[in-house]
């Protein structure tokens, strides 16, 4: 188990092309290919985790899955969290095991990601159903270097969740907010 206090932003692009062409432009090597990611967000029957300003998510890729608990955000111009995470063996069966242990998946969604290290930060390439976004996570001055780089300043920076941004999508455009799901989109 890897216990850290992550640090990120976001920034937003037109598209996964120019968001890819931008991030090698900076110099960017890769790291991780490009795969489908499948977020599995769960919570006790009275949203105590919510309440608290707190997540679990089980994340699933090709061949990996990952426990992650993200504590509350700290105050910060850029997102700032305690995040524990660990690998699973069995992605579904461990969402089945805590949906036995009385948590609910409140929330499902699914992202296409593809990383690249810059210096020491991890950028990653984000095509959503809402849109595409580079993730940036490291140091303050990592990030703030990167998004410099990347052609973006400190008013460029979101700050939100994918569920927080896929809420606001859906009503800008009068659409129920349920699973940000390419299927769905």
């Amino acid at each position: 188990m890897t216990a850290i206090l992550e640090r990120e932003i976001k920034l937003r692009f037109d598209d996964a092309a120019a968001a890819r062409a931008a991030v090698l432009k900076a110099g960017a090597a890769p790291l991780k290919a490009r795969r489908l990611q499948e977020d599995y967000l769960l919570d006790t029957p009275d949203g105590k985790l919510r309440q608290r300003r707190s997540v679990l998510r089980v994340r699933m890729e090709t061949d990996s899955a990952f426990l992650t608990f993200k504590g509350p955000v700290h105050p910060s111009p850029m997102k700032l969290r305690e995040e524990l995470e660990t690998t699973v063996g069995d992605g579904p069966l461990l969402v089945r095991m805590l949906g036995e242990l009385g948590f609910l998946v409140g929330f499902r969604y699914e992202k296409y990601r593809e990383e690249f290290v810059l210096n020491d930060v991890i950028v990653a390439v984000d095509e959503t159903p809402v849109g595409t976004f580079i993730e940036i996570e490291g140091s303050a001055e990592g990030i703030s270097a990167a998004a410099t780089a990347l052609g973006c300043r400190s008013g460029d920076y979101l700050l939100d969740s994918y569920r927080a941004l896929f809420v606001q999508h859906c009503e800008q455009h009068g659409l129920p907010a349920t699973d940000m799901l390419f299927g769905d989109a």
